[in-house]
């Protein structure tokens, strides 16, 4: 009998990341997909990031993931989004090649020593009493392990909805993983069902691009990865579509065939992205909407409509686009399509992303009801890093919600669940000043380094780029302001006068004021840096005040945090508590108050009577 110290399920996002973490910490993986050439398949749209998704990827980089680092290689466009916005709501996106992304992803996780792969799927996990023991494969083979990574990703009892024709799959093209709930739920999991869907596919020398309007990337284009990415020096271009009230009455007349209307799909679906047939009805007050054509990659002629996701009849769909503006001629490489899929309420697991009821057994990416590429390869990144920590005796690595975004998300799955495909966004997190874009490195690059996923070069990289910052602050604290050489200066950009001498930095701060105009003004030689340093340290202080009000807070949660609940406490016995309370705390047994203050129905009220009980 083969054996392994973890078995990865899954070769999507959470996957990959999961392996490739679990292995670089140095124990065996066998990462078992159902199809060695969709290896890191981008499902949906062909892209990377965005809004408070970009942080996460920047993240998965500075823990020494690899997400940020494929991501670069494989981008056509880069934009830095919400750049009219402030600092804290940057987020950076690309737009990939979707074959040259998978391609990236197999060779890297190929290049990993400890990394084997089989083509299979896994039917059967083993358990020795509650501890994982292994998996049985298709073809009933038994592989010995101690940790097992599930990320099944919309493969779980999949089912393809195209009008009302339904085909068994999780993906087009491809089948559906039988077996596996049925085994957890004989374990005692509970398991629900959720839908995605996606767009129709182009083909782009149909389309008259003179009629929609062009989205160029950056002009000084940026990368993900902090430390092993250039910038591009080409970008292709994507435009912008829209639909009419005529696109409208097209999709309608097909409501009657469509799954979501007929009570074919009863699922749950992303409430943030959602399809366009639910759109028009929601929003029926709205006569158009943005269409996002994208290309797949530097040389196809494929397009990926996005805004455009429907299970409506394919001669519905086609109909539909065809009376959007430059579509007339439109032709299809395949019609879009709807996925509903099995997944388990994620509060049945621990912040390790271990699951609360089987030693061993870690879930990660959509079997957790998340939704987006980014959600799940930082959860497939936490569950390797975990796996790997507990085969090899050291403890758990968890992050806070004041540490990253990762933090935010796996605790509001733990501690509040989901009932829909949960997507991240920049105001799910309350510390959204500090967990930045731009200085995800700085918080969590020294963290991947303890750990041993980041190597030499990378740190090398971040201590390089730390000097430089150093430096900078030192030669700004070292700057004075004086009203004869500032003011005039001050007056012409519409801002106060100084009527003393003063730090330099007080001037940074203004919001009529920009960093680099501020330097170009002073006489004193500056020192080397990167712009992106220079970036950094003008964000930190325009933010100063914020950043520190927000630390305060900070300090708060890790003292609520700081206050553990015995494993076996007994909420009923506090009748104190509202009986909502009771219930919910007994049922989602938090391991610290910090986590039962985010419980929804438990009011502040409720905790200080829990801290009173707890002799606090």
């Amino acid at each position: 009998m083969m054996r392994y110290d973890v078995v990865v399920v899954g070769a999507g996002h959470a996957g990959n990341e999961a392996a490739a973490a679990a292995a670089k910490l140095g124990t065996r993986v066998l990462l078992v997909t159902m199809n060695m050439q969709t290896i890191g398949q981008m499902s949906c749209n062909p892209a990377m990031g965005g809004v408070a998704k970009g942080q996460i990827v920047r993240e998965i980089d500075a823990l020494g993931g690899l997400s940020g680092i494929i991501s670069d290689k494989t981008a056509i466009q880069f934009r830095m989004l919400n750049r009219s916005k402030g600092a804290a709501m940057w987020s950076p996106r690309t737009q990939n090649d979707r074959w040259r992304f998978a391609e990236e992803w197999r060779l890297a996780l190929e290049s990993i020593p400890n990394v084997d792969f089989i083509q299979s799927t896994v039917d059967e996990v083993l358990l020795d009493g509650v501890k994982v023991r292994g998996v049985v494969l298709q073809s009933g083979e038994e592989i010995a392990c101690s940790k097992v990574v599930l990320t099944s990703g919309t493969f779980l009892n999949g089912i393809m909805h195209i009008g009302t024709r339904q085909m068994n799959g999780g993906r087009s093209a491809e089948g559906t993983a039988r077996g596996i709930t049925a085994c957890l739920q004989s374990f005692g999991f509970t398991s629900g069902r959720m839908k995605t869907g996606t767009p129709p596919r182009i083909d782009g020398r149909s389309l008259d691009y003179s009629k929609f309007e062009v989205q160029e990337g950056d002009e000084r284009p940026g990368t993900f990865s902090y430390w092993a990415s250039k910038p591009l020096t080409k970008q292709r271009h994507c435009w912008i579509a829209h639909t009419s009230e005529a696109v409208h009455d097209t999709l309608r007349s097909g409501f009657d065939r469509s799954p979501l209307f007929n009570g074919a799909i009863q699922s749950s679906g992303p409430r943030y992205c959602p399809s366009i047939e639910d759109k028009i009805n929601r929003f029926a007050d709205k006569t158009s909407h943005q269409l996002f054509v994208e290309p797949e990659g530097w040389d196809t002629v494929e397009m990926y409509i996005n805004g455009f996701s429907t299970s409506l009849p394919e001669e519905v769909q086609r109909e539909a686009l065809q009376q959007v503006s430059g579509f007339e001629q439109v032709r299809f490489f395949r019609p879009g399509y709807a996925v509903e899929y099995d997944y388990f309420p994620p509060t049945q697991l621990k912040h390790s992303l271990e699951t609360k009821l089987v030693d061993g057994l870690y879930f990660a990416g959509q079997i957790n009801g998340t939704t987006g590429y980014e959600e799940a390869a930082c959860q497939g990144l936490m569950a390797g890093i975990n796996a790997a920590q507990s085969v090899l005796g050291k403890e758990e690595f968890i992050l806070d919600r004041s540490e990253a975004y990762i933090g935010v998300l796996i605790d509001d799955l733990i501690t509040k669940g989901t009932e829909e495909p949960y997507r991240m966004f920049t105001s799910r997190a309350e510390f959204r000043l500090s967990l930045r874009q731009d200085n995800a490195d700085r918080r969590l690059t020294p963290l991947g380094r303890n750990l041993g996923l980041v190597g030499d070069a990378q740190w090398a990289s971040f201590e390089q780029k730390e000097q430089q910052r150093f430096h900078v602050e030192q030669w700004l604290d070292a700057q004075n302001a004086e009203p004869e050489h500032w003011n005039a200066f001050l007056e012409e950009r519409g801002t106060t006068p100084l009527r003393q001498k003063g730090p330099f930095r007080s001037l940074i701060s203004r919001p009529q004021l920009e960093l680099s105009g501020l330097r170009a003004h002073l006489a004193s030689m500056e020192p080397a840096a990167d712009e992106l340093v220079w970036e950094q340290v003008e964000i930190d202080e325009k933010y100063r005040g914020y950043l520190e009000k927000e630390q305060e807070q900070v300090q708060k949660l890790k003292r609520l945090e700081s206050v553990r609940i015995p494993a076996q406490f007994d909420f009923e016995r506090i009748t104190a508590l509202s009986i909502e309370s009771r219930q919910k705390l007994n049922k989602l047994r938090p391991e610290t108050v910090g986590q039962a203050s985010r419980v929804s129905g438990v009011s502040p009220a409720d905790i200080q009577i829990l801290l009173v009980h707890l002799g606090r």
